[in-house]
């Protein structure tokens, strides 16, 4: 039997995410100034033909999916990226210990947002990313310095994301804080916090770990864009 976070985005497309769909009942994306991902029912060599004729842009799009695939010629493979899929499993909700002043991120604060994640490189990020909500932020002075939010959400769980700090913070514990607040968020909401991270980032999964989160199942996301 499949667990929903198998096939995360195409199952908050069907439910908390439902509002973004776009395409067909079995081949689904988000606008692409929210997000890059793209979600197949099944993945199939004709819901990759749907999805080839549906969008109408040639910029890459971001494929999730449980295990190792081949794509078919019509999809050029920009690069592949591995992962993990870490699901909350703390047995109570950790206690926050803000020492930084975390603030709600809007509209004002794009830029700076954009300018963060470009540098740090925590996943994704385009201009309407902050549409989906309940992203917030450390600064210093006037520099937005660490931030963190919420992406995928299928049903009853939300995912982390955007978790990034600016390389001249680091060690600040500004990461821990947001992430902490985001947890106690989503549980608050009597949902499940899961979130995602490259099998590398040896650092963020220690963090991670510490704050109750654990492996679920390795994952695997796949930049594609239209064959010429």
């Amino acid at each position: 039997m499949h667990h929903v976070l198998d096939n995360p985005a195409f199952n908050a497309l069907i439910s908390q995410n439902s509002n973004f769909a776009n395409g067909t009942h079995e081949v689904k994306y988000f606008p692409r100034l929210v997000s890059p991902f793209v979600a197949f029912n099944a993945n199939t060599e004709k819901n990759f033909n749907t999805l080839h004729q549906i969008t109408l842009h040639d910029k890459p799009v971001i494929l999730i999916s449980p295990t190792e695939i081949e794509l078919p010629p019509q999809w050029k493979l920009l690069r592949s990226m591995h992962g993990f899929q870490m699901l909350y499993t703390g047995a109570t909700i950790p206690e926050p210990q803000i020492k930084a002043g975390i603030v709600p991120l809007r509209d004002e604060h794009i830029p700076q947002m954009l300018s963060l994640t470009q540098l740090t490189q925590p996943g994704p990020f385009d201009e309407r990313t902050i549409d989906f909500g309940h992203y917030q932020g450390v600064f210093e002075g006037d520099q937005l310095v660490a931030m963190a939010g919420q992406r995928l959400h299928a049903f009853n769980y939300a995912e982390v994301s955007a978790v990034c700090t600016h390389p001249d913070h680091l060690g600040k514990g500004y990461a821990r804080q947001l992430l902490v607040q985001q947890i106690n968020r989503i549980i608050a909401a009597s949902e499940t916090p899961f979130l995602h991270v490259r099998h590398d980032n040896h650092r963020a999964i220690k963090v991670y770990e510490s704050l109750g989160f654990a492996t679920r199942r390795e994952i695997f996301f796949y930049v594609m864009k239209k064959a010429e």
